[in-house]
Order: structure tokens, then C-alpha cells, then sequence
């Protein structure tokens, strides 16, 4: 049998993935979410809002199937505890700025006063 010369051949999947760098490279991020927001509308205007919903179950039942319903118990601990550490991060980050801000105001506050005591001696 002879063989093939299968030199500069790519399969389907090369070549899809080097299309798609080359689409990035050329025209960036932003093309695909732009051209993903006009298939989302135009899928929304054709088929309603209802599509959505459809999908979204179906999607998630898949989900509970494959990965059982303590995922969704895990993932939402997760996400509680996220948000909760966001939270407590900008409450901090307010106390810091309030903090830094009195600071200012009390070294502004005292700098005409050690002005008047130079202009005294």
C-alpha cells in the first residue's frame, strides 16, 4: 500500500481554531461580543423570550443530571461567600478612604493654626 503524502493538511478542528485566532488577531474581543449580541437579538426577535426559558431548563435539568443537585448547593455556598467577602472588603476600603479623609481634613485644619503661631513669635 502506498502511502500518503498528508504534508499541509489540517483537520477540521485545526483549522476552525486557527480561523478563529486569526479573526481575534485581526478584528479583536470585542468583534464577538458585538456579533454575539446581534445573534442574541435577532434569536430573541425570531423566536421570543420564551426560546430562552426553554433552553435555560433544559440546560439546567442537564446539568442536575450529569452533575447531581448537590452541585448547585456547592455553588451557591460558593457564591454566598464570595459576595460576602466583597462585601467586606468595600465596607473596608470605605473605612480606610473615611479614614484618610479625616486625616486630610485634620492636617488641613492645623496648618493655618501653626502659621498664626509663626506669625505670633
Amino acid at each position: 500500500m502506498a502511502e500518503t503524502d498528508h504534508k499541509g493538511c489540517m483537520t477540521v478542528v485545526e483549522a476552525g481554531r486557527k480561523g478563529g485566532e486569526t479573526v481575534r488577531n485581526e478584528r479583536g474581543r470585542e468583534f464577538y461580543k458585538t456579533i454575539g449580541r446581534k445573534g442574541g437579538a435577532t434569536v430573541k426577535a425570531e423566536r421570543g423570550r420564551a426560546f430562552y426559558v426553554e433552553i435555560g431548563k433544559k440546560g439546567g435539568d442537564r446539568v442536575k443530571a450529569t452533575r447531581g443537585p448537590n452541585f448547585y448547593e456547592e455553588i451557591g455556598r460558593k457564591g454566598g461567600q464570595k459576595v460576602k467577602k466583597l462585601i467586606e472588603e468595600g465596607k473596608r476600603a470605605a473605612k480606610e478612604a473615611a479614614a484618610k479623609e479625616a486625616h486630610a481634613k485634620e492636617q488641613s485644619s492645623e496648618a493655618p493654626v501653626q502659621s498664626a503661631e509663626r506669625a505670633d513669635q
